[in-house]
């Protein structure tokens, strides 16, 4: 597990220092593929470097494991860093060393054997997706698969975790998605606990199970992802579910008028249509749309509801797993 506690650091600016993070306090479960969003600086990158032990925090501790790093220095120092593999936006790779070669070099520092390294670096190549390219350069690879090069270079040597700052920052989204897959098979095949940033909220809502948004170096709400998506005025919610649009004297037109959010393949494959025949209502998907968070559906629809018992579908609607957000509607609706 990673604490963080407290958290503050600061750079020197013109005048006065420039505060990158503000008490931060973070939880991250060990194994968890954590994401860290927010837009350019906001601290995601500095937060990183000081998990990382790169970077000295002013204030606060962060705990690996229980392990509380401030005191760390020299011999001991060095030794933790090694369980904590950084993978940067832009890797530098050795263009005389093939792919092979290149996943290979950490190994060598740390004196691994012959045998030994040969596996370890088949291991991870495979996990990358890049067993084809193992006698490749770096220079006959596309962008993204020398990312994938650097990723299976950071995980070669086992550490416990790996920070991946912006990993697919420029990339297609072809091969950000491959990227994506490759840290998500790192951490369930390894057991690598895999903290990634991005200014793209979009990329957690791929792979994270949970998130932290961070905004001028402070945590604006973090949690469980599918937690955040259904909680009502959540910016993770509003910067990942399809908006909702819908003209006001669209949604005014119905006696009952609400927001509501549908987790996982029941709910988003049945329950509306059950609440409309149990209650004989017409009930209207009037905005909205379907995404997916990892493997679990998620919708956000606007619904509008006619028939008498329009107050009793939408609360039945919420007491069945639902999220419902009622609005101002018809005439005869009600804010709550």
């Amino acid at each position: 597990m990673i604490t963080v506690e407290n958290l503050t650091k600061s750079f020197p600016g013109k005048g006065s220092p420039v505060l990158a993070l503000r008490e931060v306090n973070l939880e991250i479960s060990a194994g968890a593929l954590y994401g860290v969003v927010g837009p350019a600086r906001s601290g995601k990158s500095t937060l990183a470097k000081v998990v990382a032990l790169q970077e000295k925090p002013d204030r606060g501790t962060v705990r690996l494991d229980g392990l509380n790093t401030a005191g760390l220095d020299g011999r001991r120092l060095r030794e933790v860093r090694r369980q904590v593999a950084v993978l940067g936006t832009a890797p530098s790779l050795h263009a005389e060393r093939t792919v092979a070669g290149n996943v290979a070099a950490p190994l060598e520092q740390l004196g691994v054997d012959g045998p030994q390294r040969r596996s370890r670096v088949g291991r991870v190549l495979d996990l990358a997706g890049l067993t084809q390219r193992a006698a490749q350069h770096p220079g006959e690879l596309t962008e993204g698969q020398r990312r994938r090069v650097a990723l299976a270079r950071a995980v070669a040597t086992g550490p416990a975790v790996l920070l991946a700052d912006d990993p697919t920052a420029g990339l297609a989204a072809e091969e950000a998605g491959t990227v994506l897959t490759v840290l998500d098979r790192a951490r369930a095949e390894l057991g690598v606990t895999v903290v990634l940033t991005s200014q793209d909220p979009a990329v957690a809502r791929r792979v994270c199970d949970e998130v932290a948004l961070l905004d001028s170096g402070r945590v604006v709400e973090h949690g469980s992802l599918l937690d955040l998506l259904a909680l009502p005025g959540s910016q993770t919610a509003d910067a990942l579910l399809p908006a909702i649009d819908t003209p006001r004297a669209q949604s005014a037109a119905y006696d009952r008028a609400a927001d509501v959010v549908l987790i996982g393949f029941a709910a988003v494959g049945a329950l509306l249509p059950e609440a409309a025949t149990r209650f004989d209502v017409e009930l209207s998907t009037i905005g909205g749309g379907l995404t997916r968070v990892g493997d679990t559906p998620v919708a956000r629809f606007r619904v509008g509801v006619r028939g008498r018992q329009a107050d009793a579908v939408l609360a039945w609607i919420g007491d069945h797993g639902a999220h419902v957000t009622h609005l101002a509607g018809g005439p005869r609706s009600i804010a709550a």
